[in-house]
C-alpha cells in the first residue's frame, strides 16, 4: 500500500461513504419498502448527529487505527497470513473474508454480553429501519469495536491494502442492508446468497427476541448460514412487523442526548440471547433491559 493511498485512506472511505449513502437516500425516496410513521425529521438530525460524535471521536482517539496495526504487522510478520506463503490476491481475499467472519462474531458477542448489548442496544431503539439506521451507534461501541478490529487485523495478519478495502466495503454494505427501499423478491432471493440484503437485515431489527437475534451478518451472509443464526423473513412480514424495542418506543427517545444517555439507563424487563419464548404466550419480545 503506498503512502499516498494511506495518507488519503479518511478521504477515500468519506467518498464512498457519502456517495453510497447518498444513493441509498435517492433509492428510498423512489422505492420505499415500509411507510415511516417516524419520519425524517424526528430521526435524521438524531441518527446523524451521533454519527459526527462518532466520527470526532475516533479522529481524536484513534484515528487510521486499524491501518496502523495492518503497516505494524506487515513490516514485523504479525498474524496468521503474514506466515503462509500465498499470492498476495490470495491474501488479499482471504483477509477481507476473515475480518468478515471476526465483525460477525463480534456481533453476536454484543448481543450476548449484557454489558455490551446495552451500548448496542441503541442501534436497536432505531423506531424504523433506513440510511440512517446504520450510522446509529453509540460512541463507546465503537471504540470497543475498533479494539477488537485492530486486535483481528493483528491476528489474521491482514495486510493494510486489505483492510482499506474492507472498511469500504463494511461500509457500503451496511448502508446498503439498512435501506428502506424496495428490492424485487426474485432478486432479493439470488442477491442474500452474496450480499445482506435489507429484507434479510431487517428482520435483526424485530422487537421480537427470536428475530433480533439472527442474521448477524453485516457484508456476507454466508456466516448466518453457516452457524444456524440465519431467519429468512419476520413472522408477521415485512410491512406488519415492529421495529425496534419495546422499552424505547416514545418519540423523545429518538433525541441526540437520550441516545447518548441509553446505556446508563434501567428499563423494564429482561434480555437473553435466542431466549426461547413460551408458546403458549406467543413469541417473546424485547424489552430491551440488559
Amino acid at each position: 500500500m503506498t503512502n499516498s493511498a494511506i495518507a488519503s485512506e479518511p478521504l477515500i472511505r468519506l467518498g464512498a461513504f457519502l456517495g453510497v449513502f447518498v444513493a441509498v437516500a435517492l433509492w428510498e425516496m423512489l422505492a420505499p419498502r415500509r411507510r415511516q410513521v417516524f419520519g425524517r425529521g424526528a430521526r435524521w438530525p438524531n441518527n446523524l448527529g451521533l454519527l459526527l460524535v462518532d466520527a470526532a471521536l475516533l479522529r481524536v482517539v484513534a484515528p487510521g487505527a486499524a491501518i496502523a496495526v495492518a503497516l505494524a504487522g506487515e513490516s514485523r510478520g504479525w498474524g496468521l497470513l503474514n506466515a503462509l506463503a500465498l499470492p498476495p490476491w490470495i491474501v488479499l481475499g482471504l483477509a477481507v473474508v476473515l475480518l468478515d467472519l471476526a465483525i460477525y462474531f463480534q456481533h453476536v458477542m454484543f448481543h450476548a454480553t449484557p454489558t455490551l448489548w446495552r451500548l448496542h442496544r441503541v442501534h436497536h431503539t432505531d423506531l424504523e429501519f433506513d440510511v440512517t439506521t446504520g450510522t446509529r451507534f453509540h460512541p463507546i461501541e465503537i471504540l470497543i469495536s475498533t479494539g477488537i478490529k485492530c486486535a483481528a487485523v493483528a491476528a489474521i495478519g491482514a495486510p493494510a491494502a486489505a483492510v482499506l478495502v474492507f472498511e469500504v466495503l463494511l461500509n457500503a454494505t451496511a448502508t446498503f442492508n439498512h435501506a428502506n427501499a424496495r428490492v424485487p423478491l426474485a432478486l432479493d432471493r439470488v442477491l442474500r446468497w452474496l450480499v445482506v440484503t435489507p429484507d434479510m437485515h431487517r428482520v435483526h431489527h424485530s422487537a421480537l427476541y427470536n428475530e433480533t437475534n439472527s442474521n448477524f451478518g453485516f457484508n456476507l451472509p454466508w456466516w448466518d448460514r453457516l452457524f444456524g443464526t440465519y431467519r429468512a423473513q419476520p413472522a408477521a412480514g415485512h410491512q406488519a412487523m415492529t421495529i425496534g424495542v419495546d422499552a424505547f418506543r416514545a418519540r423523545a427517545e429518538l433525541r441526540l442526548d437520550r441516545l447518548l444517555l441509553q446505556p446508563f439507563r434501567e428499563s423494564p424487563g429482561g434480555y437473553a440471547i435466542n431466549r426461547r419464548p413460551d408458546p403458549s404466550a406467543g413469541e417473546a419480545r424485547n424489552p430491551g433491559q440488559a
